[in-house]
């Protein structure tokens, strides 16, 4: 029968890997963001529509908001399993971030108005 300092252990470490994966699935989204970005910068460049720049700007401020979830979500693991002081600052400074980032994403999106690439809209 384990023991409870062995069933703690194990909880912690498996913990651990959950937080690994929910980090490195942040870093991908940011990495898609990025390389999306770049590709509609670029598209934007050689058609010379300079109002897709916002479009640019909406779709990496889109993938930073979401990778800012996973990290945010993975913090709450780490405060979980070893709450110290530290680690509670850097949960705060997290969910800070995502709230003001998420703040003005809303209202740039609603300024930015409907998305002329939508069928539906233009259908209207």
């Amino acid at each position: 029968m384990p023991t409870p300092d062995s069933a703690e252990h194990a909880l912690i470490f498996a913990v651990k890997w959950v937080i690994l994966m929910v980090e490195a699935c942040g870093v991908v989204l940011v990495a898609i963001g990025v390389c999306l970005a770049i590709f509609q910068l670029i598209r934007s460049l050689v058609g010379r529509r300079s109002a897709d720049f916002v479009e640019t700007r909406l779709t990496l401020a889109r993938f930073l908001a979401l990778a800012l979830e996973f990290q945010l979500g993975a913090d709450v693991l780490a405060t979980a399993v070893s709450p110290d002081w530290d680690q509670i600052g850097k949960l705060a400074a997290v969910a800070a971030i995502r709230t003001v980032l998420n703040y003005f994403l809303s209202i740039e999106l609603k300024n930015a108005g409907p998305n002329p690439g939508n069928s539906a809209e233009g259908a209207k």
